[in-house]
C-alpha cells in the first residue's frame, strides 16, 4: 500500500520541527515544546489510524482541530520569541501544506459518505419495488 502524501509530510515535518523543540530553553521545553511535540506525534498517529478507520470523517474532524491548536502553539514559540519569523513562516507554510491535504481527504470522505447514502436510499427503494 502506497504512502499518503499527507502522512509522508508529516512524517518529515516533525523530523525537521522536534531538534528545534528540543532546544528550546528549559522552561518553555517542559510545557510548551513537551504540549507540540505531543501534538505532532499523536496527529500523525491520527492520520495512520484513521487511513484504517470505517468511520473516516470523525477522525478526520479531531485532527484538523488538533492542526488549530498546532497552528496557535506554534504562534506562541513566536509570540515569546522562541523562533525566528523565517522559522514561523516555514511551520505556517507546512501546516498549511498538511492543512491543504486534510481538507481535501475530508472533501473526500463527506463526497463517498454521500455517495453511500444515496445508493442505500436507491437500494432500498429498489427492494420496495419487487
Amino acid at each position: 500500500m502506497a504512502e499518503l502524501p499527507i502522512i509522508q509530510k508529516t512524517y518529515d515535518f516533525i523530523k525537521w520541527f522536534i531538534p528545534i523543540i528540543n532546544n528550546l530553553p528549559r522552561n518553555h521545553q517542559l510545557l510548551l515544546g513537551t504540549r507540540i511535540s505531543t501534538e505532532l506525534y499523536e496527529f500523525l498517529e491520527g492520520l495512520i489510524k484513521a487511513r484504517y478507520a470505517k468511520d473516516k470523517l470523525t477522525q478526520l474532524a479531531n485532527l484538523n482541530a488538533k492542526l488549530d491548536i498546532m497552528r496557535y502553539q506554534t504562534r506562541l514559540l513566536y509570540d515569546f520569541e522562541l523562533i525566528s519569523m523565517k522559522r514561523y513562516e516555514y511551520i505556517n507554510q507546512q501546516l498549511q501544506g498538511i492543512g491543504i491535504e486534510l481538507g481535501g481527504w475530508i472533501k473526500q470522505q463527506k463526497q463517498q459518505n454521500g455517495n453511500v447514502r444515496i445508493n442505500k436510499n436507491r437500494d432500498q427503494g429498489i427492494a420496495n419495488l419487487h
